[in-house]
């Protein structure tokens, strides 16, 4: 049984800030998530080909782990996370995954017993439930799923993710066709009922095993999103739209916090900074560190309330200045380092309000994730925080009044063509019923029309 959010857990959104969560997590050796101060956590995949043996992919995450912890030391960082998000080799063989965890745990463990580097271990669970032709988001896929996650809990990894997929069949046929009601029904119900029977039986795992079931991101959607609107001269989305969407995946990634999980939520959940106002616990973010990976335009903005801050996923490789992972963890160290000055100092909100206000009129994205706009997105969610849809709604509509009124008020600059979209957004929005059965009857007779892969028993439905 999910325990529904109703009230935020900051009085305003003044108190968000980095480094600095309500309910803090202690987890690896010796690292405190969200305790006062931030951590870098590296993102990093392996080379093609790497995978072609259980053998040769253990020896791939352990120079990778060596060469991470390494320039840590070298520079004098106190603090790191590594985040293993797995490539279909670990989360298809569970034992694959367990070896690499087990692996890395135990490098980590020599630095911290002779350094005393405080860190801990990731492992994000690949979703393998679904690909191009099918989706089998319970059965047989889904016992592998859950395998895998208790295989790498009780061999090393510290905090337990997923970057889940439910819903996304039918967001990926409504989004190429701007269809609102069929963008909310995939992120906002679909998705959200998939995060509650998943997000149960991972905590139950978190427990069983002493790690920490940490969260869940939106990427597979809101980032999808994000991503076809592109940057400031692409026209394939409008990013009105895709902000919408983000919003909504707040009150979808917010489902696994309700299930059990007690953060950091996951570096590519945008959303994370509008979670964390609603849940008080620790998030990772990324930005202007994620370029290895994709652009964004928010990149300072987003680390506004940051607890760990990541680079996405970065390929394995040399560079001049030494390996991809070497470089990027450094970068990550040398940010931290600054907001964790900032924190000592009585700096925090000065520099929280200057990355804030180099990103917030850039773009509608950035505006509505802005920490003050955020927190009002989370107020929207609470509001009828109990059911799925109406929750997920609120989200949007407020997430169009935000933008309206930053339009409105000349300091977010909006093109006609982005105009458009979001009247057109909110009006679909406002159309819609309030009443959460008939949208929801509505659209599971639409979408089995439709959509082909779509299967209403994947939800049990």
């Amino acid at each position: 049984m999910v325990k529904k959010y109703t009230s935020m857990a900051y009085a305003s959104a003044d108190e968000l800030i980095f480094g600095q969560a309500k309910f803090p997590v202690k987890a690896g050796l010796g690292l405190e998530i969200g305790g006062g101060y931030t951590s870098p956590e590296v993102n990093y995949a392996p080379r093609p080909g790497a995978g072609a043996s259980k053998e040769k992919l253990i020896k791939e995450y352990e120079r990778i782990t060596t060469d991470i912890m390494a320039r840590m030391v070298q520079i004098g960082a106190p603090s790191v996370v590594l985040e293993t998000e797995h490539v279909q080799q670990m989360s298809n063989n569970p034992d694959w995954g367990g070896a690499v965890a087990h692996a890395q745990k135990t490098i980590m463990e020599e630095y911290h017993d002779e350094y005393g580097i405080k860190c801990a271990l990731r492992h994000t669970i690949g979703d393998i439930r679904e690909d191009r032709n099918f989706l089998q988001l319970r059965g047989d896929k889904y016992n592998t799923f859950i395998e895998a996650f208790e295989e790498v809990a009780n061999n090393g990894a510290d905090l337990l993710s997923v970057e889940s997929m439910g819903g996304k069949e039918v967001f990926d046929y409504s989004i190429l066709r701007n269809d609102t009601a069929g963008m909310l029904f995939g992120i906002g119900v679909l998705g959200s009922m998939d995060m509650e029977m998943i997000w149960s039986d991972i905590a139950d795992i978190a427990k069983k095993t002493g790690t920490v079931a940490a969260g869940d991101t939106d990427c597979a959607q809101a980032n999808t999103a994000m991503f076809i609107a592109g940057g400031l001269l692409d026209k394939n989305l409008a990013h009105t739209t895709a902000i919408v969407a983000r919003a909504i995946s707040a009150a979808r990634s917010l489902c696994a916090y309700e299930a059990g999980a007690v953060g950091p939520g996951k570096d590519c959940g945008y959303e994370n900074v509008i979670i964390k106002g609603i849940t008080g616990m620790p998030m990772t973010t990324e930005g202007k560190t994620s370029t290895c990976a994709h652009s964004d335009l928010m990149g300072n903005l987003i680390m506004e309330c940051c607890d760990l801050w990541s680079n996405e996923s970065v390929e394995y490789h040399g560079e001049f200045g030494g390996t991809t992972v070497q470089c990027w963890s450094e970068t990550l160290a040398y940010d931290c380092s600054m907001m964790n000055v900032a924190l000592k100092t009585g700096k925090a909100k000065d520099l929280r309000d200057i990355l804030v206000l180099s990103d917030k009129f850039r773009d509608p994205q950035g505006y509505v994730l802005a920490y003050d706009n955020a927190y009002k997105v989370g107020q929207a969610i609470v509001k009828d925080g109990e059911n799925n849809y109406l929750r997920a709604k609120n989200a949007a509509i407020e997430c169009c009044n935000i933008v309206e009124e930053g339009a409105k008020s000349g300091k977010l600059r909006l093109t006609r063509f982005e105009t458009n979209a979001l009247a057109k957004v909110k009006a679909d929005l406002e159309a819609l019923t309030d009443d959460a059965d008939k949208f929801v009857s509505d659209n599971l007779t639409k979408f089995k029309q439709e959509v082909a892969v779509f299967k209403p028993e994947n939800y049990g439905l």
